[in-house]
């Protein structure tokens, strides 16, 4: 890539447009199709990780699984807001990812089950899954390694000059990891296309964020690297999209990176194995009651009579048998035979 110029004149321009930063849009107004298609999708991601859990509790999926039940509306309104070419990289909570970036149910559950028709042939597990066809970079499992790796992605995009902006998750506790901060810096001296959503469900593995972040303001994480952010309310859906549509122009239109503060809540524990005993039941059913991304949706298309009680139950049978139709394909479908063993595995040989 060539190097530009820079005279103090431009270096001073762009320093006050970065700081100027954009505000929280208002939440987009959707049409019926858009509250119904967005109904669906997030409840395939329910249903998909309450299946999940269940696999889980009967000894079909083994190590670790970190459900994603409760912050369906983060992926399903950023989704909605990509192009082609765009990508998606996230952390070790990644099955709704997955499913929003339309792959398989099938081939997510089989992976997490260890079979062969899993995305990485059953030997990746729930938190290394990969789709190159989808653009779904993984799945990582190191807290806060795929924001550098998602700046690289951006990195590419910018080099290529093909438009195309990368979405890098992370939650509020990798938020603290220092090679964030080294991403945020590359990312702004470049001003790469890159979007960094943080996905802040209030307790990163057990922690309450107030206990262990000096700074709980998250969209001002990137204050010091001239990096803009917003705060959004993760747990709505037409929030989420608007953010999403101007936090990636802002990126498609040069502007460099911006950071996207997603208030959300995840119902269960950091994992399967995490019986959350640092919050109350009060406090998670509250939650529940007031702000559930699908209830919210339910009641809007409800009130406005845009659907009867009986059709949200019809989308809801449609989306159970097809989880139910992957739950049963992960069970029996096959293992990796023993030949795959070292199939797409780098053996380095000493000289």
């Amino acid at each position: 890539m060539a190097k530009a110029k820079t005279t103090k004149k431009s270096a001073a321009s762009k320093s006050t447009t970065s700081k100027a930063g954009p505000k929280t849009p208002a939440p987009k107004d959707y049409t019926k199709q858009r509250e119904l298609e967005a109904c669906r999708d997030m409840l395939m991601i329910r249903r998909f990780e309450e299946k999940a859990g269940q696999l889980y509790g009967m000894g079909f999926i083994g190590g670790f699984c970190h459900l994603y039940i409760g912050q369906e509306a983060v992926v399903t309104g950023m989704q909605a807001a990509l192009i082609e070419g765009d990508q998606v990289i996230t952390a070790y909570r990644d099955h709704g990812h997955m499913l929003a970036c339309d792959m398989d149910p099938k081939g997510v559950m089989a992976e997490l089950t260890g079979r062969e028709g899993g995305y990485s042939r059953g030997k990746g597990g729930s938190m290394h899954m990969f789709s190159k066809e989808k653009n779904f970079y993984g799945g990582h499992g190191i807290v806060g390694a795929q924001v550098s790796l998602g700046t690289g992605l951006a990195f590419n995009n910018r080099y290529r000059e093909n438009g195309n902006v990368c979405l890098t998750y992370f939650g509020d506790g990798a938020s603290n990891q220092g090679q964030v901060y080294e991403s945020f810096n590359m990312a702004k001296l470049w001003d790469l296309p890159v979007v960094y959503v943080i996905e802040n469900n209030r307790y990163a593995m057990g922690t309450a964020v107030h206990r262990s972040s000096a700074l709980t303001e998250f969209s001002r994480r990137g204050c010091s690297f001239n990096i803009p952010g917003i705060e959004v309310d993760g747990m709505d859906v037409r929030a989420v999209q608007a953010a999403g549509e101007l936090a990636t122009e802002w990126c498609r239109s040069g502007k460099g990176p911006i950071i996207l503060d997603m208030q959300t809540y995840r119902y269960r524990g950091h994992s399967m194995s995490d019986p959350a005993k640092y919050r109350t039941k009060d406090e998670v059913q509250k939650m529940r009651a007031e702000q559930d991304p699908i209830e919210r949706v339910k009641q809007r298309v409800l009130e406005k009579k845009w659907a009867t009680e009986d059709e949200l139950k019809a989308i809801d049978k449609e989306v159970r048998g097809i989880v139910a139709e992957a739950a049963e394909f992960a069970q029996t479908n096959p293992e990796p035979d023993a030949s795959e063993l070292y199939t797409d595995v780098l053996i380095e040989v000493g000289a």
